[in-house]
């Protein structure tokens, strides 16, 4: 009886399947397999982010809509209506608010996910689990923020008697255009807020400088090209001239912009991939 109970024991200790934790060398993949095993953990880890975003505030999610509305208001009274700044023929207010629903998702996830390795300290030193997924669940936290304002620009088209027409069917690769800015960017400043504190103050500075060299509150027309391809360079051109044509109609498709910035992006998240896979190894003995 002994026996068996230990031949059995033997063999339920062969079959245990077991995880060896250890620093990457050479060459680091992506390990997209890995946070997609993770993916629960990626989920509960979106879900925190929402309800610590509005915890106790008095007027919880409609901060996402007040801030990028309260913008608009400030940028048509200075821009449109002291400055005269054009819109492309477009309603000054809808013009801008437009560009500042994506801007804002951007901003957003740009900032929460640059300081979220260091607010997420004691997690990263408890427990083992791909740390890539912190900055991805920050940055997919905002897509709800995202809609609450896209449904305040439906109604602001519905005021204008704007029609939308089969080119918001680009809205979605516009929306992952965004998304995919904000993480590459985010990845960076993540990795090196971790090892530099600095970035935590550099960070707004950032987003500010940014946001005017991103036409939010001017049209990209003011360029002559090949300027205005070039100036697609800037993922959040693409984003925000392509939202405009999408939805308002404005001028012709900006299909060199959004290529351009389509490309930049890309190298942006892959660098960012790649530079924070090789440094998560220090994380929880810097952070």
């Amino acid at each position: 009886m002994s026996a068996a109970t230990s031949a059995s024991s033997s063999k339920s200790a062969v079959s245990t399947p077991v995880l060896r934790i250890q620093p990457s060398q050479g060459f680091v993949s992506f390990g997209l397999r890995e946070i997609w095993s993770y993916r629960e953990l990626l989920y509960f880890l979106i879900w925190r982010d929402i309800k610590v975003r509005y915890k106790q505030t008095l007027l919880g999610a409609a901060w996402a809509i007040i801030q990028p509305f309260a913008t608009m208001l400030v940028f048509s009274l200075f821009f449109g209506k002291l400055a005269k700044m054009p819109s492309d023929g477009i309603p000054y207010p809808i013009f801008v608010y437009a560009a500042l629903v994506p801007w804002s998702f951007f901003a957003q996830g740009l900032t929460q996910s640059s300081n979220s390795l260091v607010t997420s300290a004691n997690l990263i030193k408890k427990v083992y689990f791909p740390r890539l997924t912190i900055p991805v669940a920050t940055v997919l936290s905002g897509v709800v923020d995202f809609i609450l304002a896209f449904v305040v620009l439906l109604g602001m088209m519905a005021y204008y008697r704007m029609v939308p027409t089969l080119n918001a069917l680009w809205l979605p690769f516009l929306l992952l255009l965004a998304l995919t800015t904000a993480l590459g960017i985010g990845l960076w400043l993540a990795a090196l807020n971790v090892q530099f504190r600095d970035v935590h103050y550099v960070v707004p500075f950032i987003t500010q400088f940014w946001m005017f060299a991103t036409p939010v509150a001017y049209p990209s027309s003011l360029l002559s090209e090949p300027w205005r391809t070039l100036y697609g360079l800037n993922p959040m051109v693409g984003v925000v001239e392509g939202f405009r044509w999408a939805l308002l109609g404005a001028g012709s498709a900006p299909k060199p912009i959004i290529l351009a910035s389509s490309l930049a992006a890309l190298l942006l998240v892959i660098g960012g991939a790649f530079y924070f896979r090789r440094t998560e190894k220090t994380f929880a003995d810097v952070v």
